[in-house]
């Protein structure tokens, strides 16, 4: 790959401060894989990269630090790392021929997972840096400066909620209508198949002060809608103000109070973490989005129980059934497993029936991928790759199906629409309905960060475009 074709895929994640700085400024190139939690860690990396100096470039070529913010869920993202590595170890090498030093760290899950071992495969690397560390990236960088290799994995999840760099009000500003927020981190549910609780630790939740300031930062800054994060989001609990213990849907009532803030989504929850509280949230709270992300993996129960998920498939449509009681035009998302080990034929169209009940209105679907040090890796009966391959192709189709009759059930309908951003063509704006759909309007129907009602009177392939309603 040429040097401009790295470029382009490895756009940066989040644009930096400007740094007041007499000579000119040190300029990082970060690039961010997997989760949410990823894309919200790198915001809080390029706060404490623009405290200590640093600017964004779009260009490899221009850069005196590259970061690669990595996932560790499936084989190939690992692999990909070090696949983008080789290439810049040719161009480190480059620059170095012409006196110009780059420094090269290695961020996220797989820093985490895999910590000193990167050093080992990759010596072109300068850092290893674990996703609960970041608060003390520039002392880390400090020291590469200085001739160290440096791995920081070693951490407390509340050292990181504790020393979280806040960016200033001008500098979120420009940022967008939307925010990510973390609230939790960590999990304990260790189902089998996944790597999570071995590389972001157990599960820790972010005092609601500490939340609750942000959030208002983010609201006086311009930001409309709020995404609250978690590995397991709604397994978060902390000490509200009145000294009693709260839970997600306390908290989202409280966040609803803040001036500014129009919207409210959350993100990723499991099935038992789903109490009644936040059901309610859904019921009776207006910012609460019509959206909602839970994961089943399977609906094979003898599935569900070699996942150590501990539910049933009849629990977890029960519980559909008490949200949509509460709620009832919200949207189902969901994540599928196809091909873990022992899936027989009968376990994968028990899938297919929870599919054909439920009718996502998004999912992601995935074939299993063994990770090393997780239960499922050593399990008897790994599925071969051309029935997984058969299997999901089925799966994808179906939720294909579901997923185009919701979009196409949306012409006709009114709606509020935030608007977002500029749209691809001249004279159009974006921006997103309640159930996350983009949707297209011409400029004249508001300015970005309106909230306004329109009409969907078309569906796309990617898109819906309306008129204002």
């Amino acid at each position: 790959m040429e040097l401009n074709e790295l470029a382009e895929e490895m756009a940066p994640a989040a644009p930096l401060g400007s740094a007041e700085k007499p000579s000119a400024p040190k300029k990082v190139f970060l690039k961010t894989y997997g989760c949410q939690m990823n894309i919200y860690d790198s915001q809080r990396m390029s706060d404490a990269l623009s405290a200590d100096g640093y600017v964004a470039t779009e260009t490899v070529d221009d850069a005196d630090l590259v970061l690669i913010n990595t996932c560790h869920i499936r084989e190939k993202a690992a692999e990909k790392v070090y696949s983008q590595l080789g290439r810049l170890r040719k161009i480190k090498a480059e620059r170095a021929e012409h006196g110009r030093e780059m420094m090269i760290g290695i961020a996220g899950c797989v820093a985490q997972a895999e910590g000193r071992e990167i050093l080992r495969r990759a010596p072109v690397v300068d850092l290893v840096i674990g996703p609960q560390t970041y608060h003390r990236l520039p002392d880390a960088l400090k020291k590469v400066r200085g001739g160290e290799k440096v791995v920081e994995t070693d951490y407390a999840i509340e050292d990181k909620f504790e020393h979280l760099p806040q960016p200033k009000r001008s500098e979120i500003i420009g940022r967008g209508m939307t925010a990510f927020l973390t609230v939790q981190e960590g999990c304990d549910k260790f189902c089998t198949f996944c790597v999570v609780p071995y590389t972001r630790g157990s599960e820790v939740s972010r005092p609601v002060a500490q939340i609750v300031a942000e959030a208002e930062k983010l609201a006086a800054a311009g930001v409309r809608e709020l995404t609250l994060l978690g590995q397991n989001v709604n397994a978060w609990h902390g000490e509200g103000p009145d000294g009693s213990e709260w839970g997600l849907g306390r908290l989202l009532f409280r966040l609803a109070e803040i001036p500014g803030l129009a919207r409210l989504r959350y993100t990723t929850s499991h099935p038992r973490d789903m109490d009644d509280e936040l059901i309610a949230a859904h019921r009776d709270l207006p910012a609460v989005m019509p959206y909602l992300h839970l994961p089943v993996q399977s609906g094979s129960d003898r599935i569900l129980k070699a996942m150590n998920r501990r539910h049933t498939g009849d629990d977890y449509l029960r519980l559909i059934d008490r949200i949509r009681e509460a709620r009832p035009d919200i949207a189902m998302s969901g994540d599928f497993i196809v091909g873990f080990p022992g899936e027989t034929e009968a376990d994968f169209e028990a899938t297919l029936a929870m599919v054909r009940q439920v009718r996502y209105a998004q999912a992601f679907s995935f074939k299993y991928s063994p990770r090393p040090g997780t239960p499922g890796a050593d399990m008897a009966g790994h599925v071969a790759e051309d029935v997984k391959d058969e299997r999901l192709q089925r799966l994808q189709a179906l939720l294909a199906e579901h997923q185009r009759d919701f979009t196409v059930g949306s012409v006709g309908k009114t709606m509020d629409l935030l608007i977002e951003k500029p749209g691809r063509q001249p004279g159009q704006r974006v921006g997103r309905s309640p159930w996350l759909q983009p949707v297209i309007v011409d400029e004249k129907a508001g300015e970005i960060g309106d909230i306004i009602k329109v009409r969907i009177i078309k569906a796309g392939p990617a898109s819906l475009f309306a008129e204002p309603g």
